[in-house]
């Protein structure tokens, strides 16, 4: 094994952690869209189906980044543990 496929192998691992960290994006997004969404109904109370409704869709929305970054994540240490066997 050459010293390119360590070096190849290191960074995909260092891709996977990163990619881990953006997890953290849609995470607070959607504690920021819950919050929001309770104010709203405690504002107008009788448009709660249609703020809960926008507040789920919003939230599925969101939560589509952080499942991108963990299979990216998985594939980045799939390749790393293909270059070092």
């Amino acid at each position: 094994m050459s010293f390119n496929e360590y070096y190849v192998a290191g960074m995909a691992v260092l891709g996977a952690g990163i990619a881990m960290l953006v997890g953290l994006g849609p995470a607070i997004g959607q504690g920021y869209a819950a919050g929001k969404g309770t104010e709203a109904v405690g504002r107008q109370p009788e448009a709660q189906g249609k703020i809960t409704l926008t507040m789920i869709l919003g939230q599925a929305v969101a939560e589509t980044t952080g499942i991108y970054s963990f299979v990216i994540a998985f594939v980045l240490i799939g390749l790393a543990q293909t270059l070092l066997g």
